[in-house]
């Protein structure tokens, strides 16, 4: 499974569990390129759009990973990069 589709994904499980994702330039010492955090009560994923597609695809897994997916579906390829 190419990166793209691993990246689209990712984000459709994001926005079946309720977290959003967005893609800003991030300004300053960041470090990751992004991450999860907690808006006004909503789970959010904030991903710094300069990243390449593969560097995207890693912060959205490891952000994912502290949720539950078990009753998602999830490709086995996808499912790799969330264990």
């Amino acid at each position: 499974m190419d990166v793209q589709k691993q990246l689209h994904e990712l984000e459709e499980l994001a926005r079946s569990l309720r977290v959003r994702v967005s893609y800003d330039v991030m300004l300053g010492p960041a470090q990751g390129g992004g991450g999860l955090c907690k808006v006004r009560g909503e789970f959010r994923v904030i991903i710094d759009r300069r990243l390449r597609p593969v560097d995207r695809v890693r912060v959205l897994a490891e952000a994912l990973r502290s949720f539950d997916t078990e009753g998602h579906f999830v490709s086995p390829q996808v499912r790799l990069l969330l264990a």
